[in-house]
């Protein structure tokens, strides 16, 4: 190649180059990290389902364990005379009776489990669901202490379905639950009247009276606590370390959101709203059950919304923070 034809080509490349490194396709690309103030990052939409709020407890297999039988109504409580039983029962045993404008409202022993003491005194003004007497199971029932936070949660849940499962045992089987959730007295059995001796004159009035029986302590009180009893084909051993696992509440086809899209607690919430262009608008909504991902919406939203995620913030003095299991009941 001659000298001019090197130089020429040498010149369309440079040339080249150059208009290479000066065209351009349009304007600068946006980083993609980095998007306008404002923008929505995250967003949900309500969806509908079942939901279960549940608690967990550990407990363990006891022997003949004591729980309590409550007044059914409020009024005024009136002791049956209660014979010693000869064996565990296998109809119930009638206790007390709780008058209420005039009508009786009985009080009675489930059958399996023998009378174990009053817990209020006789004629006593009681209220619905006062434990007025205390029972003893024959055989073996699982016991679960409970804490002072959980009392309300579980207590309105007396007739919650309870699952039960046995350290390297039997299980998971379902736990029939005995008499109430609460922290009972000790309860006694009133004294028997004595016996009189014979007179020794035709009066009788020089005859010392008997000294009175002191009332027996037939049961001594107890903390907060769950009983309750497995199927008679499960195999106890008494000691045996168990967990249980109680359904205080549900609700079927309920409207709910993640947990994440909400701020607020204890029945009352915020959520912000997504409009078509882009903006939050903050909206009261009352809230339910939770099972800790998602939560319920019983009122201020229609289903069609969406949420961003995360919730708002609210100002110091409001309730705040992720929403907690259990905090709508």
């Amino acid at each position: 190649m001659s000298e001019n034809a090197f130089v020429r080509v040498c010149g369309l490349a440079a040339a080249a180059l150059t208009a290479a490194a000066c065209t351009s396709t349009g304007a600068e690309p946006l980083n993609p990290e980095l998007a306008p103030r404002g923008t929505v990052q995250t967003t949900a939409k309500p969806t509908r389902q079942d939901l279960t709020n549940k608690v967990g407890l550990t407990g363990k297999v006891t022997m003949n364990p004591l729980f309590g039988i409550v007044a059914p109504v409020a009024g005024e409580v009136r002791y049956w005379s209660v014979p010693e039983p000869t064996g565990t029962p296998t109809k119930p045993t009638r206790v007390a009776t709780v008058w209420l404008d005039g009508k009786p409202n009985n009080v009675d022993v489930p059958a399996g489990a023998t009378f174990g003491g009053r817990l209020v005194d006789d004629r006593a003004k009681v209220t619905a669901g006062m434990p007025i007497a205390s029972a003893k199971y024959a055989g073996y029932g699982i016991v679960a202490e409970i804490s002072g936070d959980q009392a309300y949660r579980i207590s309105e849940a007396a007739q919650g379905v309870v699952q039960a499962q046995i350290k390297n045992g039997p299980g998971p089987f379902p736990c029939t639950m005995l008499g109430t959730i609460a922290a009972l007295p000790a309860g006694t059995v009133p004294a028997a009247p004595p016996e009189r001796e014979p007179d020794t004159d035709a009066t009788g009035a020089n005859t010392p009276a008997p000294p009175p029986r002191q009332p027996d302590s037939s049961s001594e009180p107890t903390g907060l606590r769950l009983v309750c009893t497995a199927p008679a084909d499960v195999k106890m051993v008494n000691g045996a370390a168990a967990t249980l696992e109680l359904v205080t509440a549900s609700a079927q086809g309920a409207l709910v959101v993640p947990v994440e899209a909400v701020a607020g607690g204890q029945g009352q919430g915020k959520v912000d709203v997504v409009g078509p262009d882009g903006a939050k608008k903050t909206t009261d909504v009352v809230l339910g059950l939770t099972d800790g991902k998602v939560v319920e919406i019983k009122s201020g939203l229609t289903g069609d919304e969406t949420l961003a995620v995360p919730g708002p913030n609210l100002p110091p003095g409001d309730a705040a923070g992720q929403v907690e299991p259990g905090a709508g009941k």
